[in-house]
């Protein structure tokens, strides 16, 4: 979903034999496109494209590119400003995942199995730009998202479920919605 000139959305998820994980990732978009149509696209799970290795490293990915040495996978999700990494990452215990990183990225990674690195369940960890990600699982295995973009480099006001780069922008908005014009 892009919000940019505005989107309102109810989240219905549906669940399946009583167990169901939702994941809630938001990533900003430069002021120039902050106002942009809104736009909205449904995935399908066979969309998501899953590579697997020998050793049971397993990774599906949802947005951008994913390069091992025999294959580049690429998710649905592609032509982002901000061109964004974004992998769901199952280890086997004790395993390694170093992947090569886009010159510039920085890199969210959330635990929601098992532990990487220091990092429990329900943990998450910035890094700072690099070259190659490492994550080393723990004893028992490990799930991470992975999410790696090129920063925008612009302030950040938040307020409610608008993001803009000023204050006076935040009002706007709010006015804005307020007055219906902001959803067209």
């Amino acid at each position: 979903m892009t919000a940019g000139r505005g989107i309102i959305h109810s989240e219905m998820p549906q669940q399946e034999q009583g167990l169901m994980r939702g994941f809630q990732l938001w990533i900003n978009l430069p002021a120039a496109e902050k106002i942009s149509p809104a736009g909205y696209r449904d995935l399908e799970a066979a969309e998501i494209p899953v590579h697997e290795e020998a050793g049971g490293l397993r990774v599906k990915v949802i947005a951008g590119e994913l390069r091992r040495a025999m294959a580049t996978i690429r998710g649905p999700i592609q032509g982002l400003a901000t061109a964004p990494e974004f992998w769901d990452v199952a280890l086997p215990a004790g395993s390694v995942f170093l992947q090569e990183l886009p010159v510039g990225h920085n890199v969210f990674v959330y635990v929601f199995e098992g532990e990487i690195d220091g990092l429990r369940r329900r943990q998450g960890g910035v890094f700072g730009e690099g070259r190659q990600l490492r994550l080393a699982a723990g004893a028992a295995g490990a799930r991470c998202l992975v999410l790696a973009a090129k920063p925008i480099g612009e302030p950040i006001v938040q307020y409610g479920p608008f993001v803009m780069n000023t204050r006076e922008e935040i009002e706007q908005a709010l006015r804005d919605y307020q007055s219906g014009r902001l959803v067209a």
